[in-house]
């Protein structure tokens, strides 16, 4: 049996154990919760975290199965950063699963309505079946574009979610700050999936930077080796790039500090701390507009349309704010408008980088594959000399 039959099989297993545990967990829960928590909102919330726990439960060991970092004699390090990388990466697929869940859940109670409550505990384990089998084969077969494609469900979703759930139904006419300035179950739910829309943006970025770090060191290694991205203009990819190790800090910082800014606006509520949270809202734009005019140095290796599609970003949302600025729109559409442009250039930058890992693996496969050729033949010239 090869590889992808095995992660397929481990899928269905994976699935089975979901469904059984999270149907069962929820008909524990059912039965000893408190009357507070019966009510149908956290009974659907409850089942959202059954469903994302055990997920990521199929994740990690379909992640951490097939991976031959834990040997100590590469050194502590080695160990301790793969499972730093396995929290990072199950925080992501967990969160992504439990807005997913929780959405899909508050959109069939909205349909169903009072005879939605009967069939709770199946829909949790039928969706809990999807979620395990999904996380176990997508960690066999895990990339960075397919990290970067979650970052939009999980963001639209969790927000979707919160503006249905909010007890104030003219949040939007104002901003989105005000949908999390209070302490409901809906505010929450914005406020949980804006902090950590923010941490998927940093664990994303690291392994970008990384990637960067790794294609530049090989090709300097391996002249020749990597065919020229198209987005060094006239320096040459086999040759160091000036100040990189500068362009790669700066790249960093950038990326943390939008993270960090996005997150903020989650994490200080407008009501107790105005200062805080509009530093964080106004202040995303700062690192937001640098790190798109400064891309062609930032990163050399990436295509020119990439560096075109991020002004001409930066330039739709000038204009958006300039025609709420004279009273054309709301903040709303300004802000989600600017939300969706930036998530919709993270998965571009996400998936250019995934692109350049798969190219330097497909050299990397061939230039070995070119090595035990020659070795063949030498071998062979060595026992045959009419060879």
């Amino acid at each position: 049996m090869g590889d992808n039959q095995r992660a397929e099989t481990g899928g269905l297993l994976a699935g089975l154990f979901c469904m059984f545990f999270s149907a069962l967990s929820m008909s524990v829960f059912l039965d000893h919760a408190s009357a507070s928590w019966q009510v149908a909102g956290r009974r659907r919330v409850m089942a959202a975290i059954f469903i994302a726990f055990f997920a990521g439960v199929s994740f990690i060991v379909g992640y951490a199965r097939h991976s031959h970092s834990w040997e100590a004699h590469q050194g502590w390090w080695i160990p301790v950063r793969r499972l730093l990388e396995i929290i990072s990466l199950t925080v992501v697929d967990t969160s992504t699963i439990f807005f997913v869940s929780l959405a899909s859940l508050t959109i069939i109670a909205a349909v169903f309505g009072s005879e939605f409550s009967p069939y709770l505990i199946w829909l949790t384990g039928g969706l809990s079946a999807i979620a395990g089998y999904i996380t176990f084969v997508q960690a066999n077969e895990l990339s960075a574009k397919t990290i970067a494609s979650l970052l939009p469900f999980f963001v639209v979703s969790g927000v979707t979610t919160a503006g249905m759930s909010s007890d104030d139904h003219n949040w939007w006419r104002n901003n989105f700050s005000q949908l999390g300035d209070r302490t409901t179950l809906g505010a929450t739910l914005f406020n949980c999936t804006v902090i950590l829309g923010g941490i998927c943006i940093i664990i994303i970025s690291y392994f970008a930077v990384s990637e960067l770090i790794v294609h530049y060191r090989l090709s300097l290694s391996h002249p020749g080796l990597l065919q020229t991205q198209g987005g060094g203009g006239k320096e040459e990819e086999s040759q160091p790039y000036p100040h990189f190790a500068a362009r790669i800090l700066v790249l960093s910082v950038l990326l943390f500090l939008t993270a960090l800014c996005f997150s903020g606006v989650g994490f200080f509520r407008y009501t107790p701390h105005p200062i805080l949270h509009n530093l964080c809202a106004r202040g995303i734009a700062l690192p937001l507009t640098l790190l798109m005019f400064l891309l062609p140095w930032l990163a050399p290796q990436l295509p020119k349309s990439m560096y075109v599609v991020s002004d001409l970003i930066v330039v739709i949302i000038a204009v958006a704010g300039i025609h709420w600025f004279m009273g054309g729109t709301s903040l709303t559409n300004v802000e989600a408008l600017a939300v969706l442009l930036f998530m919709g250039w993270f998965i571009i930058f996400s998936r250019q980088i995934a692109a350049m890992e798969s190219d330097r693996m497909q050299a990397e496969m061939l230039m070995f594959a070119d090595l035990y050729q020659n070795a063949s033949k030498e071998t062979s010239s060595r026992i045959n000399p009419a060879i």
